[in-house]
């Protein structure tokens, strides 16, 4: 393999939308969620084990999972787990690997992948990331991978690119022309329609060297934090350098902050069986169902006149449920939730209510 190939697998989140099968203590990613016998992390994991050397995989997770990455992740040393001591969003947590790998290999290429989405096609996947870190081995341009849509979902991230703008380095290459948050339902028909339109799959792909300069030049200020530990990384002293200065960094996503505003991003049109697994709805649409269209996680779950619910009882517990159609049921230790699947972004407001009502043993 490659020397240069690194991975980041971002693994900092709390999972918020999953409660309360997803908790602060052991948050999805951390999490069987689909019954195949490993976690999200661990398929990850796993996956880019086929693209880069063991020693180049780099976990970023918050302070408090580090001995959950360790514990899960079989052949991780507790130096590529890049711990930060506070919820920042995506970018500083990129500015930081990319300053610390760069330490170590200033001609390192990084894919930077969150640790908790669905790959279907496996093969297919891997064969793509290949071609973008060979891609990104030019030291100037940005890659990232576009999901071909399927359908006009509001939940996705949109990727507009520039009609006819092949490249000799792959067909599936094109020039990335604008970048789109999550659009209403009337927008994310006609993205549809104009056909030059992909979802954003969170994953991106350039040389350490790359990603720096641009953050010096569009986030000077989250540059600067990392920057001045120039000389510590790797060391003994990088963590109470971070704890003091990390907290520092604004909280903003990599796409705001870098992706939206460089010109010189490209992407692969991408078909391999993606889901960023976010919400209950995107699990029930991954998950195996029954004749009436009910997807159960749970070993004595029983149900009458009930269809289209997304059940999850861990352990041998007997539930029995009638009548519901359409419903999020979910236990987890001293927490139940029931929930109308259309109603599913209230959850995180539940969460809330819950922290300043009934304090943080809930969630």
């Amino acid at each position: 393999m490659n020397e240069n190939n690194y991975a980041v697998i971002m693994a900092g989140g709390v999972g918020e939308r999953f409660w309360p099968m997803s908790k602060v203590s052991r948050p999805k990613q951390f999490i069987d969620i689909l019954g195949t016998g490993k976690t999200l992390i661990q398929q990850t994991y796993e996956r880019f084990l086929r693209v880069c050397k063991k020693e180049n995989i780099y976990i970023v997770t918050n302070k408090i999972y580090r001995d959950l990455v360790l514990e899960q992740l079989d052949g991780i040393s507790t130096e590529q787990v890049v711990c930060e001591p506070a919820r920042k969003n995506t970018a500083p947590c990129i500015a930081y690997a990319a300053h610390k790998i760069h330490d170590l290999n200033p001609n390192a290429v990084m894919v930077v992948a969150p640790s908790d989405h669905i790959i279907l096609k496996e093969d297919v996947f891997c064969d793509i990331i290949r071609s973008a870190l060979d891609a990104a081995a030019d030291q100037t341009n940005f890659y990232t991978l576009g999901i071909k849509p399927s359908r006009p979902d509001t939940g996705y991230g949109y990727i507009q690119y520039v009609a006819g703008s092949k490249s000799e380095k792959s067909e599936l290459l094109r020039k990335v022309k604008t970048f789109t948050e999550k659009p209403d339902e009337e927008l994310a028909k006609s993205f549809l329609q104009s056909g030059d339109f992909l979802w954003n799959s969170g994953i991106f792909i350039w040389s350490s060297q790359a990603i720096i300069d641009a953050f010096e030049k569009f986030q000077p200020e989250i540059n600067y934090v990392f920057q001045k530990a120039a000389g510590i990384y790797n060391t003994k002293e990088e963590q109470a350098y971070m704890d003091k200065a990390y907290p520092a960094c604004k909280s903003i996503s990599i796409d705001y902050a870098i992706m939206e505003k460089a010109d010189n991003v490209h992407v692969f049109i991408s078909d391999f069986g993606w889901s960023d697994l976010g919400t209950w709805g995107s699990l029930f649409d991954s998950m195996d169902k029954d004749q009436k269209n009910n997807a159960v996680m749970g070993e004595n779950v029983m149900l009458y006149d009930s269809q289209n619910c997304i059940v999850n009882v861990p352990g041998e517990k007997l539930v029995v449920l009638q009548g519901l159609d359409n419903y999020i049921v979910s236990e987890y230790e001293n927490s139940l939730l029931v929930c109308h699947k259309s109603q599913e972004q209230q959850i995180r407001k539940f969460v809330n209510d819950i922290k300043l009502t009934r304090g943080d043993e809930f969630v």
